[in-house]
């Protein structure tokens, strides 16, 4: 089997081309090829196939073997993926996810795809929708026990579940002794990804995060757009921002005009191989 290894700042899978391959268990292969001692190493496995209803179709598995709805950092990758290799010569496509059909504005220079912006849509606000078990209309700024301590967290869904928590140090946060926690925390019937972000500025925040079936991850676009949104909902920044993340930096804006987010992002190409021979 073909694939390339690619990465949207630091948050990096296994492409498979399904125009060219067939693979009979994606779910398995996620987790043979994630390992990243006796695999290829990655946050997942992510194919890139036809679609009745778009240009392009994408569908994430994490490195457990569950499949995600969406991945921001990962459909950057997938127009660099589809323009690099000749699928499309189109600047502006479309992409069906298990969030619904994207659209993305490649940036091309020197006949290669260097950044992409994505269309992310709206933000999902409604706790049933999200899914978080809540008794309110939204969860901005509520308390949330995990580990015995009490937590203010608010909660977005950008397609996938997010639940996003202000701290004033993220750098020495002990992310890997919370994080599986909120992960499996029993208000969210479908586990969750956590954001823990510190803001700097009415412009400018930094943001770890513990991925839902990948532990932490160096960078997660959906997570960077549900951080945003939790900033602007909680009154701490501007409608754009500079979020820093281990892997790189995104910018997010949020258009109240018709209550879209996009982001935008670099894609890179780390190398091509053939797994299984």
């Amino acid at each position: 089997m073909k694939f390339t290894k690619m990465h949207g700042c630091g948050n990096d899978y296994v492409y498979v081309n399904l125009f060219e391959e067939t693979i009979a268990d994606p779910a398995q292969l996620s987790i043979a090829v994630s390992d990243r001692h006796f695999g290829i190493g990655s946050d997942g496995l992510i194919t890139i196939g036809p679609s009745d209803v778009a240009d392009f179709r994408m569908r994430i598995y994490n490195a457990d073997g569950s499949e995600a709805e969406m991945c921001g950092n990962g459909i950057r990758c997938v127009a660099k993926y589809v323009y690099d290799h000749e699928l499309t010569s189109q600047t502006t496509i479309t992409v069906e996810t298990g969030a619904g059909i994207k659209t993305l504005d490649l940036l091309v220079e020197n006949g290669k795809v260097t950044q992409v912006t994505v269309d992310m849509g709206e933000p999902i606000l409604a706790p049933e929708e999200i899914p978080v078990i809540a008794e309110g209309m939204r969860v901005v700024d509520e308390p949330i026990l995990v580990d015995g301590k009490e937590w203010r967290m608010t909660c977005v869904s950008m397609g996938n579940p997010h639940a996003v928590v202000f701290v004033d140090d993220v750098a020495n946060l002990e992310l890997e002794k919370y994080g599986p926690d909120f992960e499996n925390h029993t208000r969210f019937p479908k586990r969750t990804n956590t954001e823990f972000v510190q803001v700097h500025s009415r412009t400018e925040a930094s943001m770890r995060v513990w991925e839902r079936g990948s532990a932490e991850t160096w960078a997660c676009g959906t997570g960077t757009c549900a951080s945003v949104m939790a900033c602007i909902l909680n009154g701490y920044t501007d409608n754009k921002v500079l979020v820093h993340l281990r892997g790189g930096d995104l910018v997010i804006e949020y258009n109240p005009d018709n209550n879209h987010i996009y982001m935008t992002g670099p894609a890179t190409e780390v190398f091509q191989g053939v797994y299984g021979e």
